[in-house]
């Protein structure tokens, strides 16, 4: 980790009509971290990366990528600058094959032009043939390359995760964004899960992920911020957020009053005091 900042974000605000969901948010991703946001459902951590993205216009402040302005691009040009991500709840084209979703990922690079397109130009099957390449390398590498010509939608939940995350690496992506990677996985999909976020980040990739799973976000994130009712209110190494009294009080919770397992991260920050549904994304 550089320490180069990567990601910019500065007095960030959003309002949906009277309420607000961000107040001055700013945080910094250093160049090859492995970076954590956790909250209290309801906090606006998903707003943050729907404004990163551009699939909403923030109401003030400042988001910087490589040192480019990203307000005011549309979510394709802020792809093509080098940003993907992956979504809470999963979307996938269910109905095309694991091949044919992740080489979708990889027309970002496309620039055969509609007549290549149309008549099957020479430059045209040359992309086609790369971008299938890398969606092939892709899948192996997510261990479901033996279920490349199968149908998205006959996964198993943890298979989908899987696949949405080698549909972003097709993008070839700087900065990934993974929003609650290993919601709905099992033990061990989870440390697979982790030893591969790992291997990515010793890529050159840097990550930005969201993750109510406190015993996979500590031992993964080098930093994590935390928000609460839309304003940061730590951020710092896993040891500094574990014992920040704000961050205990607002949703890591205390074991003494409770008697559920010291890794309940979830179940505290789902319930926390304080939290409350999110807006429509």
């Amino acid at each position: 980790m550089s320490g180069e900042a990567m990601l910019e974000i500065s007095s960030l605000s959003m309002d949906f009509g009277g309420l607000n969901v961000l107040h001055g948010v700013d945080l910094s991703v250093p160049r090859g971290a492995i970076f954590g946001l956790i909250g209290p459902n309801g906090a606006g951590k998903t707003t943050v990366f729907n404004l990163v993205t551009g699939l909403l216009t923030p109401t003030g402040g400042s988001i910087r990528f490589e040192g480019a302005d990203l307000l005011q691009r549309r979510p394709h040009q802020i792809t093509r600058l080098g940003i993907a991500r992956t979504f809470q709840n999963i979307r996938l084209f269910k109905e095309m094959t694991l091949l044919e979703n992740v080489v979708v990922g990889a027309y970002r690079h496309a620039d055969y032009g509609v007549p290549g397109l149309l008549f099957g130009l020479p430059g045209f099957r040359r992309q086609e043939r790369r971008a299938r390449e890398r969606a092939r390398e892709l899948l192996a590498w997510m261990k479901l390359d033996a279920k490349a010509d199968e149908l998205a939608d006959n996964l198993s939940y943890g298979q989908q995760r899987r696949l949405e995350l080698a549909r972003a690496l097709a993008t070839e992506p700087r900065l990934l964004l993974l929003d609650e990677p290993v919601a709905g996985m099992n033990t061990g999909e989870r440390a697979e899960l982790m030893r591969e976020i790992e291997a990515i980040r010793g890529r050159g990739y840097t990550i930005l992920i969201i993750e109510h799973d406190m015993r996979f976000v500590m031992g993964l994130c080098e930093r994590i911020a935390v928000l609460n009712f839309g304003r940061i209110i730590a951020c710092g190494t896993p040891d500094d957020i574990r014992n920040d009294e704000r961050v205990i009080e607002a949703y890591l919770g205390r074991e003494d009053e409770s008697d559920a397992p010291a890794d309940a991260g979830a179940g505290a920050g789902a319930g926390a005091a304080g939290a409350r549904p999110e807006p429509p994304r």
